[in-house]
């Protein structure tokens, strides 16, 4: 399921605080700062969605994410590369590399990372 960016927001801010009332998350908001209902109806629709759950202390709710902040990513790249590039990572990393205009040193970086997902690959062989 998928966050709108408003949402997406919360999220960050939630994923970054850990477990936080309406007001601690407000406070992550720059300013001019939304209205403390748009939040709440924001934390709502985020709840209905099944990411972030809550401990009601009185008569205020303390929240907390129910989704890892890599697992919604990880999610999330899964379906740009289903939607954008014909299910193919080497498509996404193709388009990656060459036009995020990355320098030479991560370029080989990258090349060091693959290499070591390769050797754990085969060693799980």
């Amino acid at each position: 399921m998928q966050l709108t960016k408003a949402e997406e927001q919360v999220m960050k801010y939630l994923w970054s605080l850990e477990k936080a009332y309406l007001k601690n998350i407000l406070d992550e908001f720059p300013e001019p700062k939304p209205a403390a209902t748009t939040i709440a109806t924001l934390l709502k629709r985020i709840i209905d969605k099944g990411f972030i759950g809550y401990k009601q202390h009185g008569s205020n709710r303390e929240y907390y994410p129910l989704v890892k902040k890599t697992d919604y990513f990880s999610l999330q790249m899964k379906s740009i590369i289903k939607d954008y590039f014909n299910n193919s990572a080497a498509q996404f990393a193709s388009f990656f590399t060459t036009e995020s205009d990355l320098s030479e040193k991560d370029l080989k970086e990258l090349q060091k990372l693959i290499s070591e997902q390769i050797k754990t690959k085969n060693k799980a062989k």
